[in-house]
């Protein structure tokens, strides 16, 4: 089965097109001003229109205002919703957007439950947690706390790079895959390199 690849922490519009030129399926952008990968909404729509058909385009929000999710989806142009902080899934599923929601996996947590409460979402990205920071913090969570039996789609987060996502994969066989600092030269700033090495051990693993 083809997995499908999100690229997020966007920042730069040739960022975005060796993304897609090494095939993703979606594009992050993050909109929690306390980022150092924060882009705005205007910059944002600068580089979703050079998007091609088929390529999604991701808003990544922590906590924000009802009106700050409206006037950056549209001044964005996103396609989708990404909710990565403590938002409920009443606040997720009010905007005239599909979401996804971000849960930072750590030991104690019950992710069936999680699951059940957002079943209104498109799915769960699974990612690690941290006190310090909602994200975004490199380091990978212990994979044997992702239940074999998700109600929900669900896609793996947090510390992925070239040199661990066949592993990955192979051990969590998820859905999709989502990776930032793993393909970065520096915060923001991406690395063409890392990106077409990780999306060839992605593409390694669709035929196992």
């Amino acid at each position: 089965m083809r997995i499908r690849v999100k690229i997020c922490g966007i920042t730069r519009l040739e960022d975005a097109m060796t993304a897609v030129h090494h095939g993703v399926d979606a594009v992050g952008f993050i909109l929690w001003s306390k980022s150092e990968r924060y882009i705005s909404p205007e910059e944002v729509g600068q580089i979703v229109r050079y998007l091609p058909p088929f390529v999604q385009a991701v808003g990544v929000f922590v906590n924000p205002d009802k009106s700050w999710v409206e006037v950056a989806s549209v001044a964005a142009g996103f396609d989708l919703l990404q909710f990565h902080g403590d938002e409920s899934p009443d606040f997720c599923s009010q905007f005239h957007l599909p979401y996804i929601k971000a849960v930072r996996v750590r030991s104690g947590l019950d992710l069936l439950q999680y699951a059940q409460c957002y079943e209104g979402s498109k799915g769960l990205l699974l990612d690690t947690y941290t006190e310090e920071k909602p994200g975004g913090t490199g380091h990978i969570f212990d994979w044997k706390l992702i239940p074999s039996e998700l109600s929900l789609p669900w896609i793996l987060s947090g510390g992925l790079h070239s040199d661990n996502i066949v592993n990955a994969i192979k051990q969590t066989h998820p859905l999709a895959v989502d990776v930032s600092s793993g393909v970065e030269a520096a915060k923001g700033i991406k690395d063409a390199n890392k990106i077409s090495a990780f999306m060839q051990g992605v593409r390694s693993c669709e035929n196992i």
